[in-house]
């Protein structure tokens, strides 16, 4: 995982979060690395790492500029430079303030420059504590991941001869200012995080930089075996540590296994504790002072979840606080990882619930072609109270119903499983679809159910294509025909179901021609936060229409309606269902 920076076509160059691992290729070639970025939205400050670590080995100060906000921000490197501003964050016209007259002019241009990259200026800079410094300074414009924020970075040097002693002071201070922050950003980050993938993500981009190392690995435990990744800082072959068992005598199966820390100061410190078993087998060939440093992920006596290690290219002896520091933030770090993989259950079980519910629509129709679509809510779990449903009659009509019940919980999944089971077991005894939506009503307000339901029945007989249809408060149909054009069609019918006692419902007749089609949606597919009713009906039908000219067949046409539906942010529950005659 690696943060690479990408020259941009006429604008400032982009600056992504690359992940690359090794694939085998399926026709048996070469091997081959894949790569793509990661969505790094949630924690744009592990995007300016790289430029941190550059800024201070150069010993140079970095610094970010807002051009919306008119806000200069502090972000770190040489703690001598960071010891001329106090403040972490001052607007533009504070810093413009404390700058000499005759340079605040090169100052504005510097910033205001829509160049890639300015050359070097000086200016003149007054500090609170010792008084003029002669600064040089350049700035770059980089744009934080695809699609990001645009941010104008400046490099500082200080050209300045001598220091005062009291800046050494300073020095100290904002040295553990810088450290405090990197080490809030990190719990932050590691608080917001809602994947595994974010978890690691956090992790590798943040963890050697917190402690002083310079790399950082992270290890999972997966059916009693190691599973690591690394960052770009790691000198040994990581994949030399994949499939480790818990019982192997080296140091990071150890620490998994026992949540025991291991702070290993060198080489030889480890040879002599693990003689047994080297942690990777190139580990004798790096230099007698790299040091490694392991933290457990959970507690001592917890379950295992895993562990991470920082590496040191140099000697390295952790003081208690640092050991302390690691441990709670490694702690942290299994908590966040513990939330996301209960999580990420709850939503499988959620998704396996959803699929067991939705039926399996028949094939082969005479004459006919079905395919349907669901997608769930964005809030809560993946499972809610829309339904499709189609299924062939006693006596050869096809009956295809959709429906939406109040809600998307499991509430509402349970309650939308029995309606469509009413349904279809009413269906069996009273074909007709009035009769159908009335029996359901019935039974809705006589158990008085909690949630009520709109839906939309329609038997069609395939060898004329006579629709007989009714609607329970349900949104139109949409017809769709060959030449592009469609109409929306309203059924007679009655009110939701399981609200009124007695309530009628009426249906109506219409002929579905060859070469048409018919879309029964829900609400969430043609409603929106920008988008009313009667616009997202012309938006489905115009799609359907176009998809039936163009001669696509039933399950590419549900496809297109319902990335339509994705496109203009649905919120509620959207399902789809098309029958098209043939």
């Amino acid at each position: 995982m690696r943060v690479l920076e990408f020259p941009g076509a006429g604008a400032p160059p982009v600056v992504c979060l690359v992940e690359a691992q090794p694939v085998k290729d399926p026709a048996g070639g070469e091997p081959l690395v894949w790569v793509h970025e990661l969505d790094a939205g949630n924690d744009l400050g592990g995007l300016v790492v790289p430029f941190r670590l550059a800024a201070e080995a150069a010993n140079l100060g970095l610094c970010v500029y807002s051009p919306q906000e008119h806000q200069l921000q502090w972000l770190g490197g040489a703690p001598a430079l960071a010891a001329l501003f106090p403040e972490a964050s001052m607007s533009l016209s504070g810093v413009v303030r404390r700058v000499h007259p005759d340079d605040r002019g090169a100052l504005r241009r510097l910033m205001r420059s829509t160049a890639a990259q300015s050359p070097w200026i000086t200016l003149r800079f007054l500090t609170e504590h010792d008084g003029w410094h002669l600064l040089a300074c350049r700035a770059r414009r980089a744009q934080l991941g695809s699609g990001g924020p645009e941010r104008v970075f400046g490099v500082i040097r200080d050209d300045s001869k001598g220091e005062a002693r009291r800046r050494r002071a300073l020095v100290a201070l904002s040295a553990e200012r810088q450290r405090a922050a990197e080490i809030a950003a990190f719990s932050s980050a590691l608080i917001t995080a809602v994947t595994e993938q974010e978890v690691q993500q956090v992790v590798l981009t943040r963890l050697a930089l917190t402690f002083g190392g310079t790399g950082a690995a992270l290890a999972f435990i997966t059916k009693g075996r190691l599973r690591v990744s690394s960052d770009a800082g790691i000198p040994i072959p990581v994949a030399a540590l994949h499939g480790l068992p818990l019982d192997a005598p080296s140091a990071l199966p150890y620490v998994i296994r026992t949540g025991e820390p291991q702070f290993i100061p060198n080489r030889e410190d480890y040879i002599r504790r693990w003689p047994h078993g080297a942690m990777v087998p190139y580990f004798d060939q790096l230099d007698s002072g790299y040091a490694i440093s392991i933290t457990s992920l959970s507690p001592t006596g917890d379950q295992p979840l895993g562990a991470w290690l920082v590496t040191y290219d140099s000697e390295h002896h952790s003081s208690p606080d640092e050991r302390a520091l690691m441990g709670t933030l490694a702690d942290l770090a299994g908590q966040a990882l513990k939330r996301v993989r209960l999580q990420e259950a709850r939503v499988e079980l959620a998704t396996a619930l959803q699929q067991t519910m939705l039926p399996t629509l028949p094939e082969h129709l005479p004459d006919l072609d079905v395919a349907a679509r669901y997608l769930p809510s964005r809030d809560g779990l993946d499972i809610g109270g829309d339904w499709y449903d189609a299924f062939v009659m006693p006596d050869g009509a096809i009956a295809l119903e959709i429906g939406d019940i109040q809600g998307h919980d499991v509430d509402a999944a349970a309650a939308m499983g029995q309606v469509r089971s009413f349904m279809r077991g009413i269906a069996v005894h009273e074909p007709d679809p009035a009769t159908v939506l009335t029996r359901t009503n019935e039974l809705l307000v006589t158990m008085d159910a909690a949630r009520f339901a709109s839906c939309t029945m329609l038997r069609i007989d395939p060898r004329d294509g006579r629709v007989t249809g009714a609607s329970a408060g349900h949104v139109p149909l949409l017809y769709a025909r060959d030449d592009g054009s469609h109409s929306i069609r309203e059924l007679p019918g009655g009110p939701v179901l399981g609200v009124l006692p007695d309530a009628d419902y009426r249906e109506g007749t219409f002929t579905l021609d060859k070469d048409t089609a018919l879309i029964m949606v829900t609400d969430g597919v043609v409603e929106g936060p920008a988008l009313t009713l009667d616009a997202g009906l012309e938006r489905a039908g115009t799609l359907a229409a176009q998809a039936v000219h163009d001669g696509l067949n039933v399950e590419e046409t549900a496809d297109r309606i319902l990335d339509a539906a994705v496109a203009v942010d649905h919120l509620d529950d959207v399902a789809v269902l098309i029958i098209r005659r043939t």
